[in-house]
């Protein structure tokens, strides 16, 4: 039982991190076109060898 000292606040503060770094993610614009990118590799403009 001792051990649940420790593993709760541990539990809780990657949890926080966790949500934090969702945030951040959110505040920054990282999903702002979730359906854009599904939607381009399905047109016939996409190149199946890299531009140079």
């Amino acid at each position: 039982m001792d051990v649940l000292v420790y593993l709760i606040p541990i539990s809780l503060i990657l949890g926080g991190l966790g949500l934090g770094a969702f945030f951040w993610a959110l505040r920054s614009r990282q999903f702002d076109d979730p359906e854009g990118d599904s939607r381009r590799i399905l047109t016939g403009d996409y190149d199946e060898t890299p531009k140079p």
